[in-house]
């Protein structure tokens, strides 16, 4: 039973991670209202890799093609610089703030109010945000690639989402939605392979066999979840923008709030 269960979260998080409604949240509340047993939120974390490898997997040639050119094509270098500029700041912060981002994954008001609040930011940055001038995920400035790779450090707040964050930083930095959601992509790679690595170094010794049985299985769950919605996803939004996916963060999260109070005030 401990394995299907790991099975469906990985499908929650393959499914979640790269649109803007936060899979951590959603993972997270899964497993309350599951009753799946994470000691110290190792599952969670180490999953999330198994969605990046779809990534690499999807844009493989395009990637590929940028590390091949690195030594000759100034793009290829600059397009790597972009996205070191744009993981910097969460890789520095999150090593600072590891402990209490832990803490903040065991709270799921906060979890529900950032789904919440993350929501409406969404819906109005997708309305009301300035006329796009990149087109490009590949060919962005340093400075729209560090303004990015700040906002993505609100992600750090269980709630706020990882994409959606960085589709919000891509979106007031004149980005256009596909190239926004691209570059959102390519950086996941680096800041969760970076996520991944600093629990694990922290936690292998603890894991046990059935843990890493449920990580695995999680993880492999949700690498084929996440190549199944990854290019509809940057269709979608193209064509019809953030408004659904910001109302869905608002009822998930209205609803998470009414769970934990609602029925206890009735």
């Amino acid at each position: 039973m401990h394995n299907l269960l790991a099975a469906l979260l990985g499908v929650i998080e393959g499914l979640t991670e790269f649109l803007p409604v936060s899979s951590t949240a959603h993972l997270l509340i899964s497993e309350k209202l599951l009753q799946f047993s994470d000691p110290g939120g190792n599952f969670t974390v180490m999953i999330q890799l198994g969605a990046i490898l779809a990534v690499v997997v999807l844009y493989f040639q395009r990637l590929w093609k940028a590390v091949i050119d690195l030594p000759t094509r100034p793009e290829a270098r600059r397009f790597a610089l972009s996205v070191i500029v744009a993981f910097l700041p969460a890789a520095v912060i999150g090593v600072i703030i590891h402990k209490l981002i832990g803490e903040m994954f065991e709270n799921l008001t906060i979890i529900c109010v950032a789904l919440i609040v993350g929501g409406v930011a969404l819906w109005l940055v997708d309305k009301y945000a300035p006329k796009p001038e990149y087109h490009d995920s590949m060919q962005l400035s340093f400075k729209t690639s560090l303004l990015i790779g700040l906002f993505q450090c609100l992600a750090m707040i269980p709630g706020m989402s990882r994409s959606g964050s960085t589709l919000i930083g891509g979106m007031l930095s004149r980005v256009d939605k596909k190239a926004g959601a691209e570059f959102s992509f390519f950086l996941a790679i680096p800041t969760m392979l970076g996520a991944f690595t600093l629990d694990f170094v922290k936690s292998y010794k603890s894991l046990t066999p059935d843990q890493y049985g449920a990580i695995a299985i999680g993880f492999v769950v949700a690498f084929v979840a996440a190549l199944v919605v990854i290019k509809p996803f940057v269709g979608f939004v193209s064509k019809r923008g953030y408004g659904f996916f910001a109302l869905w963060r608002v009822v998930v999260g209205g609803a998470g709030l009414f769970l934990i109070y609602g029925l206890h005030a009735l």
